[in-house]
């Protein structure tokens, strides 16, 4: 099926995570229908992307320039480092304009069943910033699921005998959700995670 330029397209998009064969076929016809130098604009960002973005030699995130930008910032608290799982995770929390600290960016979650142990993430890269952990503060921000929750655990029993400060991010009841359509386990970590007003 894919021999011709078509074809092949189509097959290549349905690669990306989200797009089934009907979205890379819509995506296909567009970019055949659209001006030949917005494909070329998109062939050129891809490729840039694939040799320009590195990983932060401190927070490993995703970066053209080393350290990135937010390791770069001198307003940031160097006593509060976030723990994601992806870069993703991190603009998120960016997003939000809240979180003032540092981050640093595991590139997974512990997973024995895909195969993913504790050497496949950037956990030594964030111990070899916990070397001197005067006053520090590690949040774990991996997400409540089983893989993010055995995660932030395994981080727990590495971290505590350093002398840092380990919390975990809040989970419970969404903003705007309606509590008969909340899951028991997070109506249960809501109730655990009260605070006094």
């Amino acid at each position: 099926m894919a021999s011709d330029p078509i074809n092949r397209l189509i097959e290549r998009l349905g690669r990306l995570p989200g797009i089934g064969e009907k979205t890379a076929t819509r995506l296909a016809f567009h970019i055949l229908r659209a001006p030949e130098v917005h494909a070329r604009e998109l062939a050129q960002a891809i490729l840039e992307v694939r040799d320009k973005v590195r990983l932060c030699s401190t927070c490993c995130h995703l970066t053209e320039s080393d350290p990135c930008a937010i390791c770069r910032d001198a307003r940031r608290d160097d006593h509060l480092i976030c723990v994601v799982a992806q870069p993703t995770d991190l603009l998120a929390i960016e997003r939000g304009g809240q979180y003032r600290g540092r981050y640093h960016v595991l590139h997974g979650v512990l997973s024995p069943l895909d195969g993913v142990g504790p050497e496949d993430l950037r956990i030594t890269e964030l111990l070899r910033r916990l070397t001197e952990p005067t006053g520090t503060e590690v949040i774990l921000a991996t997400s409540p699921n089983v893989e993010g929750e055995a995660t932030a655990m395994y981080l727990v029993r590495l971290l505590k005998p350093l002398g840092v400060r380990v919390t975990r991010i809040a989970s419970g009841v969404p903003i705007g959700g309606e509590l008969e359509y909340v899951d028991g386990v997070t109506l249960a970590r809501a109730i655990d995670g009260r605070r006094e007003l």
